[in-house]
Parts: C-alpha cells; sequence; structure tokens
C-alpha cells in the first residue's frame, strides 16, 4: 500500500509541477507582449529603415520637405531666426577658441 501511495503522490507532483510549468510560461509569454511589443515594432521601423530602400525613402522625403521649405517666402518665423541666431554665435564662439589653441 505504501508503494502504490508513493507512486500516487509523485504522479500528483509531476502533474501539479507540469501544470505549474505551463501556467509560469504563459505568465512570462503574456507579460513579454504587453510590455515589450511597442518597443519591438519601434525598433522594426528603425531596422527597416537602415536597408538600402529605407535610406533611398528617407533621401527622397528629406528632398521633398527641402524642395517645400524653399517655396515658401519664409523659412522660419522670428522665434526660429533668435534661436538659430544665438546657437550660430555659441557654436562661432567654441569654435574660434578652438583655432586659438
Amino acid at each position: 500500500m505504501n508503494e502504490k501511495e508513493n507512486k500516487l503522490n509523485l504522479k500528483h507532483f509531476f502533474i501539479k509541477l507540469l501544470g505549474i510549468t505551463v501556467s509560469i510560461i504563459i505568465i512570462i509569454n503574456i507579460t513579454y507582449n504587453i510590455l515589450f511589443r511597442e518597443n519591438i515594432e519601434t525598433i522594426n521601423k528603425f531596422l527597416q529603415i537602415m536597408d538600402r530602400d529605407g535610406v533611398e525613402m528617407l533621401k527622397n522625403k528629406a528632398r521633398s520637405e527641402i524642395k517645400k521649405g524653399l517655396a515658401k517666402d519664409k523659412i522660419f518665423n522670428e522665434e526660429d531666426k533668435i534661436l538659430l541666431n544665438n546657437f550660430y554665435q555659441k557654436i562661432s564662439a567654441e569654435l574660434s577658441s578652438v583655432e586659438k589653441d
């Protein structure tokens, strides 16, 4: 009788172990999909840009945006002009200090 009880207990143990293992795998899979799906999609979009077709598409998009900007009378508004001018002056000052060294 003792041997049958041991086999029965062992059988219940393995059934419970299998159930818990499957449950843990399902929980990890669901958590992974919920948390990382958006990040994986973003990474895939970035990697698609890095191939030849993506680079060409990016070049064409940049060219079309430059053409749109050149067609306008004014490219920058006043606030952008001030910011770019201040940025240019700061870069010029830093570069002039490098030339002196």
